[in-house]
């Protein structure tokens, strides 16, 4: 059985991020659902274990990068201003067990965003121009690109690190919308 390689796994899923189209960040507007996809990254695994939802963008071009689960039909945006984010990457393995999971949904309330966090805009990223998400209190920023008419493909970039966390985003339809209880 041949073993996972993440440096492989990156570069294919980068080769793969490369060839999707480009966005207008106006064409993302909404809400989306979100799950990683799986490349060796530190962060695979742990956003969903904690109750990862997806990302909000507005009309205002304003974004809620991180909206998790509180209970079973209720969404809270979250301030990644406050997460620590080289230790979350050091000690990510934590990130995945159920003392993590079940010590965040306490630690949510204090976690709560005051409103949005991050920025929409086009930028480039290795030569192509397309919708990004600037995070206005941390080093990142995710890159996005078309898969088809309701998913997109995004990459999570961090200054200082090579590493990129790919994701997915899959659109909520209008009727959806009212499935859920947010803040």
């Amino acid at each position: 059985m041949e073993r996972f390689n993440p440096v492989s796994a990156q570069q294919r899923t980068l080769k793969e991020f490369q060839f999707l189209s480009p966005l207008e960040p106006r064409e993302i507007v909404g809400l989306w659902r979100g799950r990683g996809i799986p490349t060796g990254h530190p962060l695979d695994g742990v956003l969903e274990n904690l109750g990862w939802f997806g990302k909000r963008f507005n009309a205002d071009m304003r974004a809620d990068a991180l909206l998790f689960w509180s209970g079973k039909r209720r969404l809270i945006a979250l301030d990644p201003r406050i997460v620590p984010l080289r230790l979350a990457l050091r000690f990510h393995k934590i990130g995945r067990t159920r003392i993590a999971r079940n010590l965040f949904s306490h630690l949510q309330r204090g976690l709560r965003a005051k409103g949005p966090v991050a920025s929409l805009r086009t930028m480039p990223f290795r030569g192509v121009a397309s919708a990004a998400m600037l995070y206005d209190d941390q080093p990142i920023v995710d890159y996005f690109r078309r898969i088809d008419q309701h998913r997109i493909m995004g990459a999570m970039t961090i200054r200082g690190d090579e590493r990129i966390y790919f994701f997915e985003l899959k659109r909520l339809p209008q009727k959806e919308l009212s499935d859920f209880s947010q803040l």
